[in-house]
């Protein structure tokens, strides 16, 4: 049997005579949640390495699977038996190919076909595994039948298998709880598989943390059992939980997601499977600043139109900040980020800093339409910018006329009049009235007597929505005298909006920092996401990938990766510690932002899959040890090790900083960012801020008192 796995753990793709693996998940071909942005990334890497003999099964949508997936017929004898078979018996399943990176195959099951079977196999699943589904409930009933479908197809396939020469090796891998219920029931009825499952969050996990108790300090406190009775959840605890202790391998996103786990799966998670991206590095570092300005100048048309009326700010000396992702207040940190927000415009306001701070908070919520306010000021900006290159244009034609045609010159010495030609005009020839008029016209009608919307659109629930709740409570509706503003966005991106129209990775990638101080969060990709585009952003230590980077990184700071401290301090020091961090990046300058920008990049391939897949590839060497344990050895293959170490160029203390940090550019700001800068430079000395208990201070930085509201939970949100 150990010459069947003898190129398992090799470098080379998989072997394509008896390796299969399976990666099943309801988000296959169908874009639910993050899980799909996991699966989606991988299969490019999983493809490379474990070539057709990888496939992906979940359930049929035909909505997404008429775009995504290209039907064709199976070209193995043992996957088209298999799916003989079951066509025989009624099940209507598509195979194909689904159309991302890697092409690789996909078996989709509909439900519906099987729709008739529910109640016998509810009744077996009862039975089997004592797990009792209540009929009103959809999700689980859909997760019901997609479960014993999966079942049905593995043992349809292991059955088939046999059939061939050599022993046939099976991985399944089951994502989140909604297709746990295959991998139980493959342990129930014995099929020769190997099995992990993979939570991405907890379901109690999310439900407690909705509920805004105390949850880290907790975790090892709580009655699982009555907790998720409570809230009405039971029978889908128990799925997950069940899946969880069936698998031979229970793996997580990150740290902290492994310690929630531990505490309310009641199981150790055997290996922790970080989640990467697919990254495309550039052939030359300018490439992606040269991205960024293009970006930042949309971001920057934008925001002369939102604030026009009160645009007295300079742009080339505005941050854009961001933070973005589901509507959830608290668990999003979004509550934090807006305390910070107006510690931040207190700092600016008494420090007498020229930098404004533009924060974009893009969160889909309930809304009637645009915002008319917002809507009018891009179209008086619009025509304020076609009225002035018009104007512009018909001053160029008169200079060319001008120095073009003939013009006299009498030279009263020789008494003759000589043709010259072409003349400089004069000022009053080239702004005549009517353009004053025109211009005028455009400027009377970019008054403005109200102050700019803080939100974007007309919100269905205004007097309830908890971001301008908090917003009226800190008082910054983007006044003359605050130099924080804030446009709330409540809809995601598109690059067809008549408002801002940009995808969300091109808005990313022209903004200078994202805020994600999630108090809930298992890997969280938007930070992610910013790091591979070489954006800067703050995290908490409370996030999966705020863990992975404090762990990988000698000093995360100096890469333009802050970690805000939200799980061993209350929430008043997190707030001080979040806008601190704010503060020092407004003091950056052009040069410095740019170095740290490269840095960010550099750490691209920290998250890049064809490092992180290596975890997945350990998770299914550690599955098929434990089924086969005289087949395969443990410790291969080796997951990476990676440890980014302190830049030459940090400075041993805040305090050497001031001195050697280079002058700003005449704007302040990052024009030209097409420019590039060696972080080795020495002059490069990041701004640091220190903290004593809830005091914040630097030199004559200036502190305030709390107003947010200490509450019992030490980690409050």
């Amino acid at each position: 049997m150990d010459d069947d796995f003898d190129d398992f753990d090799d470098n080379g793709p998989m072997g394509t005579r008896n390796k299969w693996v399976f990666e099943i998940s309801t988000e296959v071909a169908n874009k639910v949640g993050g899980i799909y942005t996991v699966i989606r990334s991988k299969a490019g890497v999983t493809v490379d390495e474990l070539g057709d003999h990888y496939c992906l099964i979940g359930p049929y949508n035909e909505n997404s699977a008429r775009l995504e997936v290209d039907p064709m017929e199976p070209t193995n004898e043992i996957m088209r038996r298999t799916l003989a078979n079951m066509r025989e018996k009624g099940v209507k399943v598509l195979f194909g190919r689904w159309l991302i990176d890697g092409y690789p195959r996909v078996v989709l099951f509909d439900v519906g076909s099987v729709a008739w079977k529910l109640e016998g196999w509810r009744k077996e699943f009862w039975e089997v595994a004592g797990i009792g589904i209540p009929w009103p409930d959809r999700e689980c009933n859909d997760a019901v039948l997609l479960g014993f479908l999966v079942a049905w197809f593995l043992g349809e396939f292991r059955a088939q298998c046999e059939q061939c020469e050599g022993k046939q090796y099976l991985v399944a891998h089951f994502h989140e709880w909604m297709a746990g219920v295959g991998l139980v029931l493959c342990r129930c009825r014995n099929i020769d598989v190997s099995t992990i499952f993979t939570t991405h969050a907890t379901l109690l996990g999310r439900f407690l943390c909705a509920g805004n108790v105390d949850f880290y300090n907790n975790l090892n406190k709580f009655d699982v059992d009555k907790e998720a009775g409570n809230r009405g959840i039971y029978h889908r605890y128990c799925m997950e939980r069940s899946a969880a202790h069936c698998a031979h391998v229970f793996a997580t996103v990150s740290d902290i997601t492994a310690l929630e786990a531990e505490h309310l799966l009641k199981r150790k998670p055997d290996i922790v499977t970080p989640n990467g991206l697919n990254v495309q590095k550039f052939q030359a570092i300018h490439e992606f600043q040269n991205l960024h300005a293009i970006a930042k100048e949309k971001i920057a048309e934008f925001v002369r139109g939102h604030f026009y009326g009160h645009y007295d700010f300079d742009i080339d000396k505005t941050i854009f900040m961001f933070t973005a992702g589901r509507y959830e207040f608290s668990n999003k940190g979004v509550d934090m980020f807006l305390e910070a927000l107006a510690r931040l415009n207190y700092y600016l306001k008494s420090s007498g800093s020229e930098m404004t701070v533009v924060a974009f908070l893009i969160f889909p919520a309930k809304t009637n339409n645009f915002n008319v306010d917002s809507l009018k000021g891009q179209a008086v900006v619009k025509q304020l910018r076609e009225t002035v290159m018009e104007v512009q244009s018909d001053i160029g034609k008169r200079i060319f006329e001008s120095c073009l045609g003939l013009a006299s010159s009498a030279n009263p010495q020789e008494g003759v009049t000589k043709l010259l030609s072409g003349s400089i005009p004069k000022s009053e020839e080239l702004l005549q009235s009517e353009d004053l008029i025109k211009l005028k016209r455009c400027i009377f009608a970019a008054q403005r007597p109200n102050l700019p919307p803080v939100c974007t659109h007309n919100m269905t629930e205004d007097a309830k929505d908890p971001i301008l709740n908090h917003v009226r409570r800190i008082q910054l509706f983007n006044n003359r005298a605050d130099r924080v503003k804030i446009v709330f966005h409540p809809e995601f991106l598109s690059s067809t909006s008549a408002l801002l129209a940009m995808d969300y990775e091109q808005f990313v990638r022209g903004c200078h920092l994202g805020v994600f101080v999630s108090y809930y969060e298992p890997w969280g990709y938007t930070p992610a996401e910013c790091t591979v585009m070489g954006i800067p952003s703050i995290t908490s230590n409370l996030s999966g990938f705020g863990c992975f980077m404090a762990e990988h990184i000698a000093d995360p700071t100096s890469y333009g990766i802050y970690i805000v401290d939200r799980r061993f301090r209350n929430p008043e020091e997190s707030v001080q510690q979040l806008a601190g961090h704010l503060f020092d990046f407004t003091r950056q300058s052009r040069r410095q932002r740019i170095i740290q920008r490269n840095r960010t990049e550099r750490l691209s391939e920290l998250l890049d899959w064809k490092s992180l897949g290596l975890y997945y590839r350990k998770a299914r060497q550690l599955a098929l040890f434990k089924k086969y344990p005289e087949a395969i050895r443990p410790d291969s293959p080796k997951t990476p090790q990676f440890r980014y170490p302190r830049p030459a160029s940090a400075p041993p203390s805040p305090g050497s900083s001031r001195a050697s940090t280079p002058l700003p550019s005449e704007h302040g700001d990052d024009d030209d960012e097409d420019e590039s800068y060696d972080d080795s430079d020495p002059n490069f000395q990041p701004i640091r801020m220190v903290s004593r208990g809830s005091e914040v201070f630097e030199g004559s930085y200036p502190v305030i008192k709390p107003i947010i509201k200490k509450s019992s939970n030490s980690n409050g949100n």
